[in-house]
């Protein structure tokens, strides 16, 4: 599909996007930037890139842009790029907000946000660093298109056959659906995951709780190794919503609470019910 494709950060997703790409056919060619040199010498050892280049060069001579940052950082990268974007490369993002993703890419690119189309792979993991890429990271998993009425339709188009060439299921939404909903699915589930490390981080026990936690406690902060500055990011940009979720919560488990202070096992067995149901239902 490409001659060239330019990973802006090759971190677990973009260094799975690397391997995805060149195992499937879809590139000739993948080369890299980022901030740290070690990462970039593991990328290229793994195959995930061919070479390592400097930020223009990268733009000069790829087709594909796929940027890989924090997305704090993408305003700040958008506006490096600009000057050496080709008019027929398309860039997209694989960020876990959209909102303010677009937001920066409409401040940086100005008339040439026509070529940014704002994506998210539902397909992140603890782990983190070129090490932790894999080349099926994104077969059969959600990835998220939220489409801007300036897109060139083409380009619209090809970064569809793209994801779905790489066995991806895709889905188109606004930018708001797309905060709104995983706020709830994904940031929140996060914030709570720190939250319960921490409490037990800092317990005057914390030693005899963590030796004797078991795969409840293992899977549940499973989430808590994720990078602490992409989610601190996804945190702030996602704020208001994250907010409207957590207040949401909040009162759920004061009820709870209510329900345990007060011994009222029928409530609580109710709400117990409700919620292994839905569990069920989801994962079948």
């Amino acid at each position: 599909m490409f001659r060239t494709a330019g990973l802006i950060g090759v971190g677990l997703i973009g260094g799975s996007l690397g391997l995805a790409m060149k195992s499937g056919g879809l590139v000739e060619r993948v080369i890299g930037f980022g901030r740290t040199q070690k990462n970039l010498d593991q990328a290229k050892q793994i195959g995930a890139i061919d070479e390592v280049v400097e930020l223009a060069t990268l733009c000069a001579q790829s087709d594909l842009i796929i940027l890989s940052v924090p997305v704090a950082q993408t305003q700040a990268m958008l506006e490096q790029i600009l000057p050496h974007l080709r008019e027929q490369t398309v860039v997209i993002d694989v960020g876990s907000t959209k909102s303010d993703v677009i937001a920066s890419a409409k401040a940086a690119l100005g008339e040439r946000v026509n070529q940014f189309v704002a994506c998210h792979p539902i397909a992140g993991g603890a782990q983190h660093g070129a090490l932790a890429a894999r080349k099926d990271l994104f077969v059969d998993r959600q990835v998220m298109i939220c489409p801007i009425p300036e897109n060139r339709l083409d380009f619209i188009n090809v970064i569809e056959e793209f994801w779905h060439r790489l066995g991806s299921l895709i889905f188109k939404m606004s930018a708001l659906e797309h905060d709104h909903i995983f706020a709830t699915v994904s940031h929140l589930p996060h914030l709570l995951s720190y939250a319960l490390m921490l409490q037990v981080a800092n317990a005057d026990d914390a030693d005899k709780k963590f030796t004797h936690a078991g795969a409840g406690f293992r899977d549940f902060t499973r989430i808590a190794a994720s990078s602490p500055e992409m989610w601190c990011d996804i945190t702030l940009a996602n704020r208001t919503a994250i907010l409207q979720e957590l207040d949401t919560y909040l009162q759920i488990v004061s009820h709870l609470k209510e329900s345990i202070v007060a011994e009222d096992r029928v409530t609580l067995e109710q709400l117990f019910t409700l919620a292994s149901i839905s569990r069920n239902r989801w994962q079948a």
